[in-house]
């Protein structure tokens, strides 16, 4: 009779035990790109809403340190505003790691000035010349004539390095310019200051900055997503070879209208 209690407490228990798995809290973490990060944190907060029982923890520590914590394990989706480069896909393959590149929206790279400058468009040339020093005046293309504050991205940022690629052409930039962490940080700087010129993500403009109009293109979705708007890139989000699990079920998500109408929604650009 004892032994019969015994098995039935046992019973009991291993039920118990299978109801608490069953309903146990799962983690999910992404890192990377703060210009990804809005998309990212409006994705899991709504993710979350559907899958009570998966947690995702965002973070937004840079493309280049979200690639590299999806080689040393502690992300399982990395967010980047540019393409993994060369030298991160082989030290991940080093690894014995085959990272999954997923695009999963579309950026521009505005650039933008206070409000209360009198100047509406810049060309490509322009913003060139600004940036490596040649042009140190507004004066120089038809602004007041006050020195110009050029605000940059940190040299770990993806915008950096997209800046870089496509406006700078690799050279470098003036070494007066005030480098900031994050897009906020830029466009707070330049909201602060009537003579500062920066550089941020399409989601990101509100009305304390004033976007300029590149090369006689203005910024829109419509522009940022044919290519015709001068500095468009796509966004990614990388897993650690093929996704499968909640890992695969988050980037579907953020892939399917719903998650492609967040992207619309926090001023960024669908893919379709």
């Amino acid at each position: 009779m004892k032994s019969l209690q015994t098995a039935v407490v046992f019973i009991v228990m291993l039920f118990v035990l299978n109801v608490s798995l069953s309903h146990a809290e799962e983690s999910l973490r992404i890192d990377g790109s703060t210009t990804v990060l809005p998309i990212a944190q409006k994705a899991a907060e709504e993710f979350n809403k559907k899958n009570p029982n998966i947690k995702v923890f965002v973070s937004g520590s840079g493309s280049g340190n979200g690639i590299k914590a999806i080689m040393d394990g502690t992300t399982e989706i990395a967010t980047s505003s540019r393409e993994a480069k060369e030298k991160e896909v082989a030290a991940a393959k080093a690894k014995g790691i085959d990272m999954k590149p997923f695009i999963v929206a579309h950026d521009g790279l505005v650039p933008v000035v206070h409000p209360s400058m009198k100047i509406e468009s810049i060309t490509m040339d322009q913003l060139h010349d600004i940036y490596t020093g040649k042009i140190t005046n507004w004066k120089e293309i038809g602004g007041p004539g006050r020195p110009i504050t050029a605000v940059s991205r940190d040299t770990s940022s993806g915008t950096f390095e997209v800046w870089e690629e496509k406006v700078m052409k690799k050279d470098l930039v003036r070494a007066d310019a005030l480098m900031v962490a994050s897009n906020g940080q830029a466009v707070q700087t330049v909201a602060n200051n009537p003579f500062a010129i920066g550089y941020v993500g399409i989601g990101y403009l509100d009305k304390t900055v004033k976007p300029l109009i590149v090369n006689n293109i203005k910024d829109s979705p419509e522009t940022v997503r044919n290519g015709t708007w001068p500095i468009a890139r796509p966004l990614y989000m990388y897993t650690k070879g093929k996704p499968s699990g909640n890992i695969a079920k988050f980037i579907e998500f953020v892939l399917s209208k719903e998650g492609q109408d967040i992207v619309n929604a926090v001023k960024f650009v669908s893919l379709k």
